[in-house]
């Protein structure tokens, strides 16, 4: 992308104007990375992490009554991180030597910021959809109207599910038979045993 380059070559004369620098990245304020010149540097976690240090200094600033974030400094024992707006959708960050002129990098971050700033604003932002198809429907009102028309005099089709087949009985023709009729058999009748008498 033509913005891209000129992003890169705005961080390329900025570290050539403060030999200082170590390292320059922009990033979007969702910590995707645009350009960088980072050597030595991973820039995916160093816009990572400008993106969540951006969030705390935003919220700070915010409950402090200080307005929007401007710019935010931060010092170790190696040097500086600054990290400054950049338009509306991006930051810059910039790494320097603890041995920088603070007042020169603030001067100089500012400027480039800007500048970064106005590429990135510049560049044509994706459309909502819905937005789209109303300014259509604004450029050629009578094809909308017609589709309209004929969405409303379309009748409706309803779909009526198919009714299962009928259940038919088959009754045969086959005559019955009737159980024979059965005559109980007499119970013998037995006789009790006459008692015996032994003879002595």
């Amino acid at each position: 992308m033509a913005a891209e380059a000129e992003v890169l070559d705005e961080l390329h004369r900025l570290r050539a104007r403060v030999p200082q620098l170590t390292g320059a990245l922009a990033a979007s304020v969702d910590g995707l990375v645009l350009a960088h010149d980072t050597p030595g540097v991973e820039p995916e976690g160093l816009a990572a992490l400008t993106a969540a240090a951006l969030g705390v200094a935003v919220r700070m600033t915010d409950a402090a009554g200080r307005g929007e974030l401007r710019e935010l400094l931060l010092r170790g024992d190696h040097g500086y991180v600054a990290t400054y707006a950049a338009g509306s959708s991006a930051v810059l960050t910039l790494l320097a030597q603890d041995r920088v002129n603070v007042g020169r990098l603030h001067l100089e971050g500012r400027r480039a910021g800007g500048r970064i700033g106005e590429l990135m604003d510049a560049l044509p932002r994706p459309e909502d959809p819905a937005a789209a198809g109303a300014r259509a429907a604004t450029r050629n009102p009578a094809r909308s109207v017609a589709r309209t028309a004929n969405t409303a005099t379309t009748p409706a089709t309803t779909v009526t599910p198919a009714q299962p087949p009928a259940k038919t009985t088959v009754r045969s023709t086959m005559p019955r038979r009737t159980p024979r009729a059965t005559t109980p058999r007499p119970t013998p009748r037995t006789t009790p045993n006459a008692p015996t008498t032994s003879e002595s």
